[in-house]
């Protein structure tokens, strides 16, 4: 175990004195990061602000309900209105003329019409210029008059049941002021979603993990190639601790660099992973997988060179696959496959905890990517290694 830490500490320092490890591990993901949110970073915003409104309002009514429409408009949650009141001839040019959103003409029967079951009509005018706020505004009204109209209906039916005209008004404000039967309520959407920004740090992070473990393990190929390898296996040292020492550098260098990315998409970019706990039983589980990946690669490959090569194509296609700059939709197998993905993985288990998931949420994500990191270092002992046919 001695041996192991020394040459972890050993290896360690050499990489960090490596620039390399500092560009592609650090400098080039939040470039990256910098670049994409400020070109899509506002794609996924939650939609454009509404902007404070003005509705020009000519009320003849002298009822309570020709109010109760104006107060409807006042107190929307969705954007903030002020009422101007004008003579009932003057709404429509000054509504024109102003620039305002709206004017309204409540007619002098309005209140009478309703309470007695009959039809009233609400005159509207859309501003000069057309805009959502107009549209909401409209939206809100006929809402209003559609539960209006029914306390109306309520209204006619009790005089047709026999009830005396004063009966009839208090059913029928009874029914204006009675609660929804249904309602619509806001959801959220799956929490396995990131925003945009988020999901373009996430992705990025994962993307560029795959290049950082490399750097720990590709290192046994250099050292070959230098003859430090040879050196270093004459020494009273077991042969396992050379390997297993690369790896845990890989690993290391992995969890560092992926800490720094997010902590820094979460300073710079104003995103959030949810608890520090799972954020970080991801970022580990991610780097286990990306650094078994490398141990396929040091066997197929004969160089350092070839190995880099082989790492940046590997990481790419993982990376693009997994969702690394935009999320893919697929259906039926293929979807299966890129479930499987360690990077996806990391997204999706990202995605659980800065919803508030815990750990037994994201124990789906976490294994995929203990499961691909059992594989991969499986499958790396069968492959022939290359480099030492040389």
């Amino acid at each position: 175990m001695n041996a192991l830490t020394a040459l972890v500490a050993n290896d360690l320092k050499q990489r960090l004195r490596d620039k390399s490890v500092l560009i592609f591990g650090l400098l080039v993901p939040v470039a990256l990061m910098t670049v994409l949110n400020l070109a899509f970073g506002g794609l996924g915003d939650d939609g454009p602000a509404l902007k404070p409104v003005t509705v020009i309002a000519g009320v003849e009514d002298e009822g309570p309900l020709g109010d109760a429409v104006l107060e409807s408009l006042v107190s929307s949650p969705a954007l903030e209105v002020s009422v101007q009141r004008v003579a009932p001839g003057d709404v429509a040019r000054t509504t024109l003329d102003g620039g305002s959103s709206l004017g309204i003409v409540i007619p002098k029967d309005f209140t009478e019409s309703l309470t007695t079951g009959r039809a009233a009509t609400l005159q509207l005018t859309r501003g000069s210029t057309p805009s959502l706020e107009t549209d909401v505004l409209i939206s809100v009204v006929k809402e209003v008059v559609n539960e209006l109209h029914a306390a109306s209906l309520t209204a006619s039916a009790g005089r047709i049941a026999g009830l005396s005209p004063a009966a009839a008004s208090d059913l029928a404000r009874s029914t204006a002021a009675a609660s929804p039967l249904m309602a619509l309520k806001e959801s959220t959407a799956p929490t396995e979603q990131l925003p945009l920004s988020a999901s373009l740090v996430a992705g990025q992070t994962g993307l560029f993990l795959l290049f950082t473990v490399g750097f720990g393990v590709v290192g046994l190929l250099v050292e070959k190639e230098q003859g430090t390898f040879a050196r270093i296996r004459s020494v009273a040292v077991p042969p396992w601790t050379i390997t297993a020492s690369k790896a845990v550098v890989g690993f290391l260098l992995g969890v560092a660099a992926s800490t720094v990315l997010l902590t820094s998409g979460m300073v710079f970019f104003g995103v959030a992973f949810g608890s520090p706990v799972v954020v970080g039983l991801l970022v580990m589980s991610a780097a286990a997988a990306a650094t078994s990946l490398t141990f396929i690669v040091v066997r197929l490959v004969r160089s350092a060179e070839q190995a880099n090569v082989a790492q940046s194509i590997i990481a790419m296609v993982l990376g693009i696959a997994g969702g690394a700059f935009f999320p893919l939709q697929s259906t039926g197998f293929l979807a299966t496959v890129l479930e499987l993905n360690p990077v996806g993985a990391f997204i999706r288990g990202l995605g659980i905890s800065a919803g508030g998931g815990g750990i037994g949420d994201v124990l789906g994500p976490l294994g995929v990517m203990w499961i691909f990191a059992a594989a991969c270092t499986l499958l790396s002992r069968f492959i022939p290694d290359r480099s030492a046919a040389q």
